[in-house]
């Protein structure tokens, strides 16, 4: 969890955190020396990791979004200071301003040099609306295309991280070209010819995370969720109430385990216990190692194989086979 933050108790935890108050309250009036408040205290810890376990080993898709929006969830920045050795930030897209809901730059990762590229959320209140809440404007995608260039010219691999709610859909954006910087940056993603992995590490929302998202390889953490819409705007068409959010998102397919058995995505990387957002070193150490494995394997790829293998990737989801034909059908 991130230093000094509150603690956030979603709505599926609230069993726990009640648990945890009676725990804390055992401990507090325990004696040192006490056998039998000792012993109480062992029974309501195991009592506590048990009902964790049961809880998070059957959590909903609904549930899942939740610890994908958890507000210590840790983001792009987290990560690279993390494995990121020496980055270097570029700001700016050349013809507008610099868009800070998307951050990108290039660094040395486990002994390669490359270009990372991913959305900011911000943690507090003035960093979050620098941020834009991680919702991109054109600009941003044009700046990431700009490092997307530069990779593919001096030979670069690309990594990725996806965490926004979706492209913001403000007048400006949309009077400054939101949807051709996105479909701009598409086109030029299937045309780069350098490895490129992408991380889906919370939300990943519409083309909003799309827009940075055209990788060989595409990874999702664990509690990550990756969707064309959000649930709450699926369930505003569908249902014509947001209410039904959780409805949408179990309907949508849009978890890790979905989304790996409909090919969509390549691995999914193992969070720590009950989420990224309580051991940031773990979560960080774990996506990394994905990240060098999948990068390893790329790099033994000739740079016009890697330009096929990534359009392949993706012209290769949607085609399915329907089973279940009796004689005569």
């Amino acid at each position: 969890m991130a230093v000094g933050a509150k603690k956030v108790v979603l709505e599926f935890e609230k069993p726990l955190a009640a648990l945890e108050e009676r725990l804390e309250a055992l401990r507090a009036g325990a004696t040192e020396g006490d056998a039998v408040a000792a012993a109480e205290v062992a029974a309501r810890e195991e009592e506590l990791e048990r009902r964790r376990a049961e809880i998070y080993a059957n959590l909903t898709a609904w549930d899942r979004v939740l610890l994908a929006r958890h507000p210590d969830r840790p983001y792009t920045m987290d990560y690279v200071r993390r494995f990121i050795e020496r980055p270097l930030e570029f700001h700016g897209d050349r013809l507008f301003r610099d868009d800070q809901a998307i951050v990108c730059g290039v660094g040395w990762f486990r002994g390669r040099k490359l270009v990372w590229i991913g959305h900011e959320k911000g943690r507090k209140t003035a960093d979050k609306i620098a941020h834009n809440f991680g919702s991109p404007h054109p600009e941003g995608y044009r700046k990431a295309l700009r490092m997307m260039r530069l990779a593919d010219k001096f030979g670069l691999p690309v990594i990725s991280f996806l965490d926004t709610a979706g492209a913001y859909p403000g007048i400006g954006a949309e009077e400054r070209g939101q949807a051709e910087a996105i479909a701009r940056n598409v086109l030029e993603m299937f045309n780069l010819r350098v490895p490129f992995v992408v991380a889906v590490i919370g939300e990943g929302g519409s083309g909003g995370a799309f827009g940075i998202g055209v990788g060989n390889r595409v990874l999702m953490q664990e509690y990550a969720y990756y969707s064309v819409i959000s649930p709450e705007g699926c369930a505003a068409i569908l249902w014509r109430d947001r209410a039904y959010a959780p409805q949408a998102a179990a309907a949508m397919k849009i978890t890790a385990q979905d989304l790996m058995n409909l090919g969509v995505i390549d691995e999914i990387v193992a969070e720590p216990a009950y989420g990224a957002h309580r051991d940031y070193d773990l979560a960080a150490e774990l996506l990394a190692d994905a990240l060098e494995r999948h990068l390893a394997e790329l790099e033994k790829m000739s740079r016009d194989t890697l330009r096929e293998d990534r359009r392949k990737k993706f012209l290769a989801m949607g085609f399915f086979e329907e089973g279940g034909k009796g004689d005569g059908d």
